[in-house]
């Protein structure tokens, strides 16, 4: 459907949003917010909000991964879910089976190794391992494509992301955006009403949070698999020091790898490159990885595929759940 292809692309900030969208499609703009509410009830669309980058806001975050005993699994996950900073969260086919991203904030009192210790020291787990990004090749979920060979018409810039500073106005604009926005023709109208701000004083913010790429894009968030995308494997690779660049823009090119990340790694994990990788059935995406693994001489790969989402959501950030959940377990 082209409203879905387009409502996972930048949507443009302005005042209405979704008459941009409307005249694009050559429909009205009342048509657009029916069809997206439709689109909302049948549950192929997760959230329409900006989407906004937690280490660019000052978050420390990472990617851990659990090595949990089958009966503790939903002890763990109890546990897991119940940090704020906790957005990601499914079981994994591995022997580390367990795999979360977390992000804790700047001036809370415990370090995020502190967190995730807490954590797998109340939850009783075997091991555990936390692998933090070193550089990202691509972030960003658009299942707009049919093969998985399909390639994108411009690579992503490599990022090292760094934080910043940002204006208290900037954070109150950023906890409520990051939220499902209105349908309505004006949506932002209604959020500044409710934070004492001007539509316009809003839109600014919005677009210098963007400049800084505070904010990676204002888009739609599909529920994947309704979507038809069953097969979500993390494939992950141990890729020589100076081959990393190369292959991890290679990856990062197919439009079937949503992220892509070089991650660090420990005695407990070798695998140094990570992608996501979105198909409709496993074959599919094993196929694709053996290609990747031909065309660039990479032996030493596995795919984990997901088995059960056990959280996603996104994260509220400047929230004071954070340290609500630190006054309660310290």
């Amino acid at each position: 459907m082209e409203l879905l292809k387009m409502l996972q692309q930048d949507i443009p900030l302005t005042e209405r949003p979704f008459e941009f969208i409307a005249k694009e499609l050559g429909v009205t703009e009342k048509e657009v917010l029916n069809q997206i509410k439709k689109l909302k009830e049948e549950k192929l669309i997760r959230q329409i909000s900006p989407i906004y980058d937690t280490r660019k806001a000052g978050y420390d975050s990472a990617l851990v991964a659990f090595k949990v005993s089958k009966e503790n699994v939903g002890k763990a996950v109890e546990i897991i879910n119940s940090y704020p900073g906790v957005s990601h969260n499914y079981e994994r086919e591995d022997e580390f089976n367990v795999w979360f991203t977390i992000a804790v904030p700047p001036n809370g009192s415990l370090s995020l190794e502190e967190v995730v210790h807490l954590m797998a020291k109340k939850a009783g787990v075997e091991d555990y391992a936390i692998l933090r990004t070193k550089r990202t090749f691509k972030i960003g979920v658009k299942l707009t494509f049919n093969s998985l060979f399909e390639r994108e018409e411009k690579v992503p810039e490599v990022k090292e992301d760094m934080p910043v500073n940002l204006q208290e106005e900037e954070k109150v604009v950023i906890r409520e955006t990051q939220k499902d926005i209105p349908l309505v023709e004006r949506p932002f109208k209604e959020i500044a009403q409710k934070i004492g701000l001007e539509e316009g004083e809003v839109i600014e913010i919005l677009k210098k949070l963007k400049e800084k790429k505070v904010m990676r894009r204002f888009s739609a968030i599909l529920f994947h698999r309704r979507a038809g995308f069953k097969a979500n494997g993390m494939a992950v690779w141990s890729v020589e020091q100076d081959k990393v660049e190369e292959i991890g823009r290679f990856l990062a090119s197919f439009k079937a790898v949503s992220h892509c990340y070089e991650r660090t790694t420990n005695g407990k994990w070798k695998y140094n490159l990570f992608s996501m990788i979105h198909g409709r059935e496993k074959e599919e995406v094993l196929e694709f990885c053996k290609y990747v693994s031909r065309e660039k001489g990479l032996v030493n790969y596995k795919v984990l595929f997901s088995k059960r989402e056990f959280k996603k959501k996104r994260i509220e950030l400047f929230s004071e759940e954070f340290y609500q959940w630190e006054r309660f377990n310290l």
